[in-house]
């Protein structure tokens, strides 16, 4: 399905009922009146990061899901890897695909504007027009799958446990949170640090709820493999850890008919298979063991689903999201890429044109940004010099001689200690090994020994998040509205923190300045000036080789699962499909 990343985990997510109780007492409501600065902003329904909400409490649903589709039939998806815990939002252990299903968050983010958020379990907010605070009215119809009711009580300890327990880019968001209390059984207020953006209060939204009851009496900081009381969608019929976990839709799901979910969640079942590798599961898609795949091998898609098309549709789906900023990573913690001219001659060496006509099949454009295909790149103004490979590898190995390396014996060595440039690049896909042996054989005529090294999805993950490599094949994925997890990306107290998301481990004074300021962004004009200049910082640093972007989404399905016309910014929202 949907996973702002893996920041997604990509792509990766009410109507107005009674007033609430206390608007009745007049105690509860001095005690409001003194709480509350006179700076307060009007009910809110849609909270949107800059300018106005697309939506009112007018709509009754979203304008890309049909809002008739029928219930009913299963969605059957490939995974690759493993899992070992039914909890998302622990650092230990790896969690089953897509589990986002199952939880509900206090307000939900919506794909057709750059960021959003909907009533889910918050019925509406209210909020500082400084947003130096938000107050959250719970939905009294709110439940969890047990029927009993999701409190203000349950919203402060999902904030205490996750502020301690949870994923990095949840504890750095939360710990800005200054004070945390209950107005009341269903409302909830968060005031908020000077360290606030204003982002902030977007982040908190989106909040995952979970049940006090239930997690109170357990450890949170581990994996588990004990199904949770849950509160979303969909529960977890049944799972065999690492290797498949089937969802059921809850017939009973309170919030069904909410504006954020009418004509969604259609599939009766939505069940992950797990597979070793990408190669298997599409033989699994082929024999119809599979009903949906998502292809991100250009080359598999136009070759390997010949003969398919009697019983699947391909979908080539155009959206208008940044794509993966994937590439071939240099890891600036280590020799000799911590030296920028290694990089710029490193960059030299690729050979575009020969990738981009003979594996990507002249279909893929090369990443020029780490914003692809959207506004937020950096208008690059200046023509580019036409040059073939053999003068740029000439332009390599001058800029390599200047850098302290030289040739002996046809190998490429450092000329103060005659060591060979020789270094690793990790990969993980078939796909950025063909990739890679070219590169291989390019940097061959350089003099440099590049080895290559596939390695199993635990392995890569693990060498991933403590950054043991010289070069990785990966990537970053941003949204329309870039904010926070920039600073997980780029920052220089992210590139000495393991788990993290800067694999470049790139520190540097001015980037770091631009990251800070894009998530207090006033307008999205500030915010797209702001993006452009963390771009034009990073394409200037060389911190990787770019490979290739689509700009479509791949979708192979069986032929009666169908879909709306209207495709949004963010591209195809399998949440809103459904089966004839």
């Amino acid at each position: 399905m949907r996973s702002k990343n893996e920041l997604e985990d990509c792509p990766d997510f009410d109507i107005t009922n009674f007033m609430i109780k206390y608007y009745t007492a007049i105690i509860t409501i001095s005690f409001i009146f003194i709480s509350f600065p006179a700076q307060a902003e009007d009910k809110i329904f849609g909270l949107a990061m800059h300018g106005q909400a697309k939506y009112s409490d007018k709509d009754t649903h979203l304008a890309y899901v049909n809002a008739n589709a029928p219930k009913g039939g299963g969605l059957k998806i490939a995974a690759i890897g493993t899992f070992d815990s039914l909890n998302p939002y622990s650092i230990k252990g790896i969690a089953a695909k897509n589990m986002n299903l199952v939880y509900d968050r206090l307000m939900r983010r919506v794909w057709d504007e750059p960021f959003t958020m909907y009533p889910l379990i918050a019925e509406h907010v209210e909020m500082a027009q400084d947003r130096s605070w938000i107050i959250f009215h719970i939905n009294p119809k709110a439940r969890f799958h047990d029927d009993t009711p999701i409190t203000a009580q349950d919203v402060l300890f999902s904030y205490k446990t996750l502020k301690e327990h949870g994923r990095p880019n949840m504890r750095n968001i939360y710990k800005l949170v200054s004070k945390a209390e209950i107005l009341d059984a269903n409302i909830i207020k968060f005031s908020l640090s000077e360290d606030r953006t204003r982002e902030t209060v977007m982040i908190i939204a989106m909040m995952p709820v979970l049940s006090q009851k239930w997690w109170g009496e357990r450890e949170f900081n581990s994996t588990t493999i004990e199904m949770p009381l849950l509160n979303g969608a969909y529960r977890i019929k049944e799972f065999d850890i690492g290797r498949k976990i089937t969802y059921e839709r809850a017939s009973d799901y309170w919030a069904k008919d909410l504006f954020v979910n009418k004509g969604q969640y259609n599939f009766d079942t939505v069940t992950y298979e797990y597979f070793r590798d990408d190669t298997i599961a599409l033989e699994a898609f082929k024999k119809g063991d599979l009903n949906l795949r998502r292809e991100w091998d250009v080359g598999k898609w136009n070759a390997a689903y010949n003969g398919m098309i009697k019983d699947n549709t391909q979908l080539n789906s155009p959206h208008q999201r940044p794509e993966r900023a994937h590439g071939f990573i240099f890891n600036l913690r280590r020799e000799p890429f911590n030296d920028i001219n290694v990089r710029k001659a490193l960059s030299l060496a690729f050979d575009y044109d020969w990738v981009a006509k003979n594996i990507f099949h002249g279909e893929f454009k090369r990443i020029e940004s780490f914003f692809p295909n959207s506004s937020l790149k950096y208008p690059i103004l200046h023509e580019k010099m036409d040059l073939s490979l053999r003068q740029k590898l000439k332009i390599a190995s001058g800029i390599l001689q200047d850098a302290g390396w030289i040739i002996e014996n046809g190998k490429l060595v450092n000329k103060d200690t005659s060591k060979p440039f020789s270094f690793e690049l990790m990969i993980s896909t078939k796909q950025e090994e063909k990739i890679a042996i070219t590169y291989q054989k390019t940097l061959q005529r350089l003099g440099i020994d590049m080895r290559i090294r596939m390695n199993d999805s635990a392995t890569f993950q693990k060498r991933k998040s403590i950054y043991d490599y010289d070069m990785i094949a990966f990537f970053w994925q941003n949204s329309l509205s870039p904010g926070t997890e920039q600073a997980l990306y780029w920052s220089c107290a992210a590139a000495n923190e393991p788990s993290r998301f800067n694999y470049s481990g790139i520190c540097n004074a001015e980037l770091d300045n631009f990251v800070e300021k894009i998530a207090d962004a006033k307008t999205y004009d500030d915010l797209t000036k702001y993006a452009h200049e963390i771009d034009r910082i990073l394409l200037s640093q060389y911190i990787s080789i770019p490979l290739f972007y689509k700009g479509l989404d791949y979708i192979a399905h069986h032929k009666n699962i169908k879909h709306s016309d209207i495709v949004p910014i963010y591209g195809a929202v399998i949440e809103s499909w459904w089966m004839d």
